[in-house]
């Protein structure tokens, strides 16, 4: 007699989700003890065994909560019983900024980041579902975002730290979601069929954070009202804006290019000493979707925070070029300001007798 269907469903996405590694490959596994990262864990698990990999996991004890280091004792213990080697409890503080989930997630990927190159780990596995994706999408759409943000979660992504990877190699598939295809009740499924105890984390049950309002209210009455297969539909949805994201995404990197080797015959004094110059004429052409994916290249070259850059910003940048009417500037997250002169639109630090001055956009 085979695994259960859902015990099967999770080990087949993992073995596709991996099928490029070799024997000896070393994979971690993010396990926070619920449902989805730990049927994850198991499968990986027994995946290793037969691909010949080498596994192990990591848990992250955010400090959040009253007795969180014992709790993630005991999911390192039961990951251990799993098979996994090594597994290690990364203890980590979550400083204030951005919102309590923003702040957990950026301490848990410095976290995560460490521990592979630490252990010299070619991949870093993460248990979002299809649940999970559709949660995103409409985060996205709530909050107004642009097609990157509604593409969702990529089933790949690079190292989240920029000093990441070892030696100054580039990581540009550490992580990897294999369970995006699979709807959360497949875990919880499998980890019964298994007898895993799964921990249900109290913060998902919170209502104060939007995604538990939206995974308790939001979704149960869109399926109500329009019918079943609402995740499926937004995870297919963020699926085709990926594609058309990474469409634009390409054609911006080459503008970005352009721009700026033109930029670098005409740059003169005009340029900030840490970000390429754009030069106007080479942006006036391109359409406003490429244009502002090349402020926001440049705009992080600056300096600019990306967590800090919205669209308001993008949308004063873009006013440089097509609603040009002497603007002094544009003042930008991070102490960065773009201004344009002599056909060149810069960006940097302004001195610090004019940090205190109004800037007008």
């Amino acid at each position: 007699m085979g695994p259960h269907p859902a015990v099967a469903a999770v080990r087949a996405a993992v073995r596709r989700s991996l099928a490029d590694l070799q024997p000896g490959a070393r994979i971690l596994v993010a396990c926070s003890g619920g449902a989805d990262s730990l049927a994850l864990a198991a499968a990986t698990a027994f995946e290793a065994r037969r691909a010949g990999w080498i596994a192990g996991a990591i848990t992250v004890d955010h400090g959040l909560q009253p007795g969180s280091a014992g709790r993630a004792a005991q999911v390192a213990e039961l990951l251990r019983s799993l098979g996994l080697h090594p597994v290690e409890v990364a203890t980590v503080t979550v400083n204030a900024g951005g919102g309590p989930e923003a702040a957990a997630r950026r301490a848990r990927y410095a976290a995560l980041d460490a521990a592979a190159d630490r252990l010299d780990a070619r991949v870093v596995l993460l248990g979002h579902t299809r649940d999970d994706q559709a949660e995103t999408v409409l985060l996205g759409l709530a909050r107004g975002s642009g097609a990157r943000s509604l593409a969702g979660m990529p089933a790949r992504a690079p190292a989240a730290s920029p000093d990441a990877g070892r030696a100054g190699q580039p990581v540009p598939d550490r992580y990897r979601r294999p369970l995006l295809g699979l709807d959360r009740i497949v875990t919880r499924d499998a980890c019964a069929a298994a007898g895993l105890e799964v921990w249900e984390d109290p913060h998902n049950a919170d209502p104060a954070y939007a995604r538990v309002r939206v995974r308790r209210q939001v979704l149960p009455v869109m399926e109500q009202e329009l019918g079943p297969g609402i995740a499926a539909a937004l995870a297919r949805t963020a699926e085709l804006l990926r594609d058309d994201a990474d469409a634009l995404d390409a054609w911006a990197d080459q503008a970005y290019a352009d721009c700026t080797a033109a930029a670098d015959t005409l740059a003169g004094t005009h340029a900030g000493p840490r970000a390429d110059p754009l030069q106007v004429d080479r942006l006036i052409p391109l359409p406003a979707a490429v244009r502002r994916r090349v402020f926001r290249r440049a705009a992080l070259g600056a300096g600019c925070p990306g967590t800090d850059l919205f669209a308001r910003h993008l949308l004063a940048l873009d006013a440089l070029v097509t609603d040009w009417r002497g603007q002094v500037g544009v003042d930008l997250p991070g102490g960065i300001r773009a201004c344009r002169r002599g056909g060149l639109i810069s960006f940097a630090r302004p001195p610090a007798a004019e940090t205190g001055t109004p800037q007008r956009s």
